[in-house]
């Protein structure tokens, strides 16, 4: 069956199934994408304001996302879906660069080894920008092939304008500019080739540079991320040893068709392999490595273990026909990977979950009360879902996210907090799961008033995000503070997830 078709359509079918079984996650979204959600609804001159100050880097996704939203409205599906499209197009690239590379049958296993991939799984499902940041450094990778083969103005200029694109989307996509120098090296093209590929190359490096600049100056962003440790390292190596015991597997038939000058290998390991290293040798400067920001190194994965199957399907044809054998290879990743993948697509696929945070703030909040993000960036739980808070007051917040142009607001002084925390009987607090510590003055002094002047009564924690609601002590000071946490709820209406406009 699988011969039937032309080499990309069974591995974009593929995609788009996996991408869109369980799309939702059983309604859930999770920190990183209630940024993409709550800055997607603002107005253009609004998020123009907010790339001043935060989030540069990802500028082009969230003006991509607020006219996805504008035009098909918003949801969860809405979210998601562009990079389902986005890796369903990657995964075609792949097939075609596999079959030009290495044969038809290495080129639809190549793709159906990119559908399958776990990295690929989980970022087709998220509303962020790596998935497209990957499709356009495929095109790139496509675009490099043909060049090289049949060298154009038009196709240099069009390969530029795929890095370019990819740049201004994560500019740690340039990144993949150095492996294809190196591919350049290995295919050795004539000289006028290698100054093409040098100027186009040149020219997307330009025009992301100012990108480049202006992102250093909120290198604050990234603050957050640690060191390199142990688990990174042995991902990563696994990953690169795979990767090369698939290119060994498969080295008699890395060798391309006549039709094209670049070996297979010379275009996929130094994609798979020099990103990554690069990005964790400058993470030894300073923390700066997640395998996100390098997804597009699976690209290489995919056309290695492509040619690898190819090799074991032409050792067994003696058993099965070729794409018998790849099918065969596909169903068994299929199933071995089956418990990740139904894990990925649960609501405790990722690290917190906001909306289950924001029903639970229903489910305990009544009106007056007061409510405390720690840490402000918990914030994400209200602009989400406002409708979960009606009737509370936000104490800690003195400008909104939308008016200092800042993805969480602008909160008090730790004793313009202090003093309105004191005026409240009542507050619901808002933080991670399992936080021992506070960061900042302004937490360290919301947690003072609270040990001081309030009296724990309940607590859930459920996601990634704890729910704690806290009575205030002298409301009566003769009471009991067991008696203050026993007063009966009140009956609370429903909230509508869907109402998710308002910013504070």
């Amino acid at each position: 069956m699988l011969r039937t078709f032309p080499s990309p359509v069974v591995p974009v079918a593929l995609t788009l199934l996996l991408g869109l079984w369980g799309i939702t996650r059983e309604n859930s979204m999770w920190r990183d994408e209630a940024a993409t959600w709550q800055v997607a609804h603002r107005t253009v001159p609004e998020i123009w304001h907010l790339l001043h100050q935060v989030d540069v880097v990802h500028g082009l996704y969230y003006l991509f996302m607020h006219g996805v939203f504008t035009v098909f409205g918003d949801s969860l599906l809405a979210l998601r879906l562009p990079s389902v499209l986005a890796m369903a197009c990657a995964a075609a690239l792949v097939a075609s660069l596999g079959t030009r590379l290495a044969g038809r049958c290495a080129g639809q296993a190549a793709g159906l080894a990119f559908a399958l991939l776990p990295a690929v799984q989980r970022y087709a499902q998220e509303g962020r920008s790596y998935a497209l940041v990957t499709v356009c450094v495929a095109a790139a990778c496509w675009l490099l092939v043909t060049a090289v083969d049949s060298p154009g103005t038009g196709r240099w200029a069009a390969y530029g304008a795929a890095v370019l694109v990819a740049a201004l989307l994560n500019w740690f996509s340039l990144l993949a500019l150095c492996a294809h120098a190196v591919t350049i090296a290995l295919a050795r093209p004539p000289r006028a080739t290698v100054l093409r590929w040098a100027g186009a190359a040149s020219a997307a490096v330009i025009g992301a540079l100012p990108l480049i600049l202006v992102s250093g100056q909120q290198s604050q962003q990234v603050a957050w991320i640690p060191p390199i440790s142990r688990s990174t390292l042995l991902g990563l190596s696994l990953t690169l040893l795979v990767g090369t015991l698939c290119a060994w597997a498969a080295r008699r038939g890395l060798h391309p068709p006549k039709s094209t000058r670049l070996p297979l290998a010379a275009l996929a390991l130094p994609l798979l392999a020099l990103p990554p290293l690069l990005l964790l040798g400058a993470s030894l400067a300073r923390p700066i490595y997640l395998d996100r920001y390098v997804l597009f190194a699976h690209l290489g994965l995919a056309l290695i273990i492509g040619a690898a199957c190819q090799r074991l399907a032409l050792r067994l044809r003696t058993h099965l026909p070729p794409y018998r054998t790849t099918a065969v290879l596909v169903t068994l990743a299929f199933l071995g990977l089956l418990p990740f993948q139904l894990s990925l697509r649960g609501a405790t696929g990722r690290i917190d979950d906001v909306v289950s945070t924001a029903e639970n703030v229903a489910a305990v909040r009544r009106a007056g009360d007061a409510v405390l993000f720690i840490p402000a960036a918990r914030r994400d739980t209200a602009l989400v879902s406002p409708g979960a808070f009606t009737g509370t007051k936000d104490v800690a917040l003195r400008h909104s996210p939308v008016e200092s142009g800042t993805l969480n607001g602008q909160e008090g002084t730790p004793d313009q907090i202090t003093h309105a925390l004191l005026t409240a009987g009542r507050v619901v607090v808002i933080s991670d799961a399992g936080a021992a510590s506070s960061a900042t003055s302004r937490d360290r002094a919301k947690r003072r008033a609270l040990d001081a002047h309030f009296v724990r009564c309940d607590q859930t924690s459920e996601r990634g995000r704890t729910v704690t609601v806290y009575q205030r002590r002298d409301n009566n000071p003769n009471e009991h503070p067991v008696k203050l946490c026993a007063r009966p709820r009140p009956h609370e209406s429903s909230w509508d997830f869907m109402g998710l406009h308002g910013t504070s």
